[in-house]
């Protein structure tokens, strides 16, 4: 019963406790860039869940095998490898999609949330758990781009998927759908998700998950790693 639930957490942590984006701030230029519209926006977060997925499991299935001096080299090769795959399925299947999402595809390979949870998680954990941390994630980036780009398309646009909203339409303000828009709305989430967790988990983030621990200086990390 316990395992079940451990990985049930690992499972659901990253759709509002942890979630990459509203409470983490990762990836955010994929967030801001591409949530001007719902299908924009569903399709990078599919598309980044299936690379953190793949990308999680190979490098938790040769994380015994890559050198540690090299790992966070090993680790990008790992995950173009995968974002090409994307790519070329998404340029053959969905060639609409390809070129709606442009360079921010190409952009997954250093994405944030993915070269974070390969560090942080996948590195020190089995396939199945990594997998699950890679699902969870991945749905937590989703959730968050699906978020902001309803609230953006229909207050800027007056739409959903492209479908005209007759009462919205009329009213709608372009500000949402340009940049500063995009931020006014991160923010706004953002503010709603700490207040909706209380700031706990802001409070419980320390050093000891940091990727760059062991060359940070800063007091508060030296002071923790006794």
């Amino acid at each position: 019963m316990k395992e079940k639930t451990g990985k049930l957490s690992i499972l659901l942590k990253g759709l509002i406790k942890e979630n990459p984006v509203f409470v983490l701030v990762l990836g955010t230029c994929p967030t801001l860039a591409v949530t001007d519209s719902v299908i924009r926006a569903l399709s990078m977060g599919i598309a980044a869940t299936v690379v953190l997925l793949c990308s999680n499991m190979a490098i938790s299935a040769l994380r015994k095998v890559i050198p540690d001096k090299v790992r966070i080299p090993a680790y990008i090769v790992i995950v173009a490898g995968f974002v090409s795959v994307v790519q070329m399925l998404m340029h053959a299947y969905l060639p609409d999609l390809f070129t709606a999402l442009g360079t921010y595809l190409a952009l997954i390979v250093v994405n944030c949330i993915i070269l974070g949870r390969a560090e942080m998680f996948a590195s020190k954990n089995t396939v199945v758990d990594s997998a699950l941390d890679g699902i969870g994630m991945g749905l937590g980036f989703t959730l968050a781009l699906f978020c902001m780009g309803a609230i953006r398309e229909l207050l800027g646009v007056g739409t959903f998927c492209g479908i005209e909203i007759p009462v919205l339409k009329d009213f709608a303000v372009s500000f949402f759908t340009q940049s500063p828009g995009g931020f006014f709305v991160f923010g706004v989430l953002i503010a709603i998700v700490n207040k909706l967790t209380k700031g706990k988990v802001k409070k419980h983030m320390g050093c000891a998950g940091c990727p760059s621990r062991a060359a940070c200086h800063k007091d508060a990390c030296v002071e923790e790693g006794k």
